[in-house]
């Protein structure tokens, strides 16, 4: 039996999607839902997987730190930093590509959550970056959980 737990994290952030085209290449904001989902290979002494205060304590932390109320721009974006860095002061974070829900949702499971649970017994297996209360994106690790894995990205949106 496998068990999976959530813990869900609301953030309010701005971004913008560099060469988009239409209107989200705009400075804009959301108020951001992101959901984390880990499993272990056994629960702990209380029957846990892991206390979901301590799941709070390293995923919030990071949102809180880095993203929290700051503004998310891609690193080919250079006349949206260039204008962010004319803010005083200003919170703003650089990703490696535009920051779009479905890669908000990649780089936490893939860099994120193996940084903050690396002296944990518990692997993340699926981050949800809800953009929007009608539209979601998903990134969940697929094949062998043993170490061959890789990220699958899907998204919803929903009428």
């Amino acid at each position: 039996m496998s068990l999976v737990i959530m813990r869900r994290i609301k953030f309010c952030a701005g971004h913008r999607l560099y060469k988009h085209g239409g209107k989200c290449e705009f400075f804009h904001g959301h108020n951001y839902v992101a959901d984390f989902y880990v499993t272990a290979d056994e629960v702990d002494s209380v029957g846990r997987v892991i206390d979901f205060a301590d799941l709070k304590a390293k995923f919030k932390g990071w949102i809180d730190e880095q993203w929290d109320h700051g503004f998310l721009l891609s690193e080919q974006d250079e006349n949206g930093i260039n204008a962010i860095k004319q803010v005083v002061p200003c919170k703003y974070f650089i990703m490696p590509y535009n920051p779009t829900a479905e890669n908000m949702a990649r780089y936490l499971l893939d860099y994120v959550c193996p940084e903050l649970l690396d002296q944990s017994n518990v692997r993340a297996v699926k981050v949800v970056i809800w953009e929007t209360e009608e539209a979601f994106a998903e990134a969940r690790v697929s094949g062998n959980v043993a170490g061959d894995s890789s990220v699958t990205l899907s998204s919803l949106t929903v009428d």
